[in-house]
């Protein structure tokens, strides 16, 4: 069983979150994640997985294009991907730059795609995923190793 975090990052702080986001995917015995950019992702790394989580950096409070272009692109398999388990996670500049909002734009993505969505847990901070100002610190990196985890426990859940 395959979770797939995927994510566009322009200055590192994105993909650093990712791993954090990926090692508490791979917590969960069974499931491993598959760690990709925007640049590497390919239609059938959509349809291998179980589950993606998606993030970005803020861009005018929503995804980067880099990763709204894989949506776009990826039409063609979305209603296969209905029933898969979905999670978004975004960085931003500043502690008001966006990151709910972008959140909100990729998890409308995953829904189109039919997709189940899940936040991120009560013991991280019970929203809409996971997100952080600048270079993720532990808390962030924690936060994200939690998200991980529930998206692979859940998607164990769904999918086993």
């Amino acid at each position: 069983m395959q979770v797939l975090v995927l994510y566009y990052s322009k200055s590192g702080n994105t993909r650093r979150l990712a791993e954090a986001i990926a090692g508490g995917v791979d917590k969960v015995k069974g499931v491993e994640a598959v760690l990709k950019r925007t640049d590497e992702v390919t239609q059938d790394d959509f349809l291998a997985c179980d589950g993606i989580i998606a993030g970005s950096p803020v861009y005018f409070g929503l995804m980067a294009a880099d990763l709204k272009k894989v949506f776009d692109q990826f039409v063609p398999v979305r209603k296969k991907m209905e029933g898969k388990v979905g999670a978004a996670f975004s960085t931003s500049g500043d502690v008001t730059g966006g990151k709910e909002t972008t959140m909100m734009s990729i998890i409308q993505a995953l829904l189109i795609y039919g997709m189940v969505i899940v936040g991120d847990p009560m013991s991280a901070t019970g929203h809409y995923g996971t997100a952080c100002v600048g270079v993720p610190d532990s808390s962030a990196e924690q936060n994200g190793a939690k998200l991980g985890k529930r998206v692979a426990e859940i998607t164990k859940k769904l999918r086993g």
